[in-house]
C-alpha cells in the first residue's frame, strides 16, 4: 500500500511516498530509507526500489529531497549535499516514530548520488543498522574530476569561478542562474559518451522523464557540492555492515572501489554483470539481481 507523507527536515516539509507491505503480518516491521539520484525525483528509481522492497516485507520511504520535486525549499534546483545528509536522518525519524516500524530495524538505501548521502548520514547516525547503496558516487568527487575521474582540474575551477559570480549578482538583487544537468539534444548527449548518453535518455525521454525531476541546478550548489566529501567518514559506519551494488560497466564504479578499500567490515561489494550506473535505475534485468541481493542484505541484518 502506498501513502503519500509529509515529514518536516530542517523546517522545510518533505513529500514522500509511505510503502506498507500488503503481508497480513501483524505488528512492526523492519523498514528501509530509499533516497534518490541527484537529479531524480521519488516517482522514478527510489520509488521502484522502494516498491519493490515493500513487496518482500519493508515498509520503505522514497521522498523528494528538499529544494526538489514536491518538496519545499528556495531556491528550486538547489542541491545541497548538508541538506540531503540532512534528509536522510529526517527520514529516519519519521520512520522510527510510525506506528507500522520496528525503530531498531531501519535500514538505509541510496542510489547514485544518493549512494554518498547515505554514507554520510549512516556515518553519524547510530539509528541507521544497514546500509546499501546501487550505483553509488560521491557526487563531489564527480564535481571535481568527472564521472570517469578524467577530468581536468580547470573544469571544476571555471564553474567555481561562476559559482562565485552568480552568489555576487544575487546579493545586486540579480537571478542567480542555472546550469543544465543533461546536454540539450540527443547529438550532444551522443556525443558525450555512453554515461552521458544514458542519463539524458533516462531523465530527458519517455524511458523514465517526470516532470518534476531536476533539469538544471543553481549556480550556489557547485561550492556546496565541490567541498562535500561522502566518503570521508565511512570507516565509521563498522560494526553495521555494508554493500555497494555496482555495476561492471558502470564508469563511476572506481569511487565505490575506492570507499569499499576506505570502509570497514562487515563490508561488501556486489558486482551485477553487464550493468551500467544508470542500467541499475531501471532495467529489469539488472534491478532484478539487485533487489536479491538487497532482499539477503537486509533479511540478514534487520529481522
Amino acid at each position: 500500500m502506498k501513502t503519500d507523507v509529509r515529514f518536516d527536515s530542517a523546517g522545510l516539509k518533505l513529500a514522500g511516498h509511505l510503502y506498507i507491505p500488503d503481508d497480513g503480518v501483524q505488528g512492526r516491521h523492519p523498514a528501509i530509507v530509499v533516497s534518490h539520484p541527484a537529479s531524480g525525483v521519488k516517482e522514478q528509481a527510489a520509488g521502484r526500489y522502494a516498491e519493490r522492497l515493500a513487496r518482500l516485507g519493508y515498509v520503505t520511504l522514497a521522498f523528494d529531497a528538499a529544494y526538489q520535486g514536491e518538496s519545499e525549499g528556495e531556491p528550486r534546483g538547489l542541491e545541497d549535499p548538508a541538506h540531503r545528509v540532512e534528509d536522510i536522518k529526517a527520514a529516519v525519524s519519521f520512520l522510527s516514530a510510525h506506528h507500522a516500524v520496528d525503530a531498531d530495524r531501519i535500514g538505509a538505501l541510496g542510489i547514485c548520488a544518493s549512494g554518498g548521502y547515505v554514507i554520510s548520514a549512516a556515518a553519524t547516525d547510530r539509528r541507521i543498522k544497514a546500509v546499501a547503496t546501487v550505483s553509488g558516487v560521491d557526487i563531489a568527487r564527480q564535481f571535481r574530476h568527472g564521472a570517469d575521474g578524467t577530468q581536468p582540474p580547470a573544469v571544476i575551477q571555471s564553474m567555481l569561478d561562476a559559482a562565485a559570480a552568480a552568489r555576487t549578482a544575487e546579493a545586486r538583487g540579480e537571478d542567480m542562474g542555472t546550469f543544465p544537468i543533461f546536454p540539450a539534444t540527443e547529438q550532444e548527449a551522443r556525443a558525450g559518451g555512453r554515461h552521458v548518453f544514458e542519463g539524458w535518455e533516462y531523465y530527458r525521454t519517455d524511458r523514465a522523464r517526470h516532470p518534476r525531476s531536476a533539469k538544471a541546478f543553481t549556480w550556489n550548489s557547485v561550492d556546496r557540492l565541490a567541498s562535500f566529501d561522502a566518503f570521508r567518514f565511512i570507516d565509521m559506519i563498522a560494526p553495521r555492515p555494508l554493500l555497494m551494488i555496482v555495476g561492471t560497466e558502470a564508469v563511476t564504479s572506481w569511487m565505490a572501489s575506492e570507499a569499499y578499500i576506505a570502509a570497514r567490515e562487515p563490508k561488501e561489494v556486489y558486482w551485477i554483470d553487464g550493468a551500467t550506473h544508470v542500467s541499475l535505475y531501471d532495467k529489469d534485468e539488472h534491478v532484478t539481481p539487485a533487489i536479491a541481493r538487497l532482499e539477503a542484505f537486509f533479511k540478514g541484518n534487520l529481522t
